[in-house]
């Protein structure tokens, strides 16, 4: 099975000209995105906090995060952005994925869109 890349990119939300864009590989094993650290500090995103995340080794590590916008495939959501290490390849996580309704399938290494967003638990009240 081969890997899925996509064209992203992240916007400050503070200043929404600044703007970095990258391939980035499609990662359902990774809840956020994560970008490396020169790139967000080039368009002005700083940490906001920081996480602990789960390796892939069964391993735990804390990471600086922010918030940002992250644009793809002609959809645009908010997201957390991990800062990664300089050579770290930038991945895209499933929540932002999800978030705009796109499914990966891994076996045509492609991005399918949804025919909705799912939002279960949601029921319309009156009319």
């Amino acid at each position: 099975m081969g890997a899925t890349r996509v064209t992203v990119a992240i916007r400050n939300p503070s200043d929404p000209d600044r703007v970095w864009e990258g391939l980035f590989l499609v990662d359902t094993g990774a809840t956020d995105c994560l970008v490396p650290r020169p790139y967000l500090e080039a368009i002005g995103l700083l940490p906001e906090g920081q996480r602990r995340y789960g390796l892939a080794d069964g391993s735990e590590i804390r990471l600086d995060i922010a918030g940002g916008k992250i644009e793809f495939i002609g959809e645009t959501t908010w997201g957390t952005i991990v800062f990664g290490d300089e050579n770290a390849e930038p991945l895209l996580g499933v929540t932002a994925l999800e978030s705009v309704g796109i499914e990966v399938d891994p076996r045509n290494q492609t991005l399918n869109r949804l025919p909705a967003t799912r939002l279960r638990g949601f029921r319309v009240i009156g009319s």
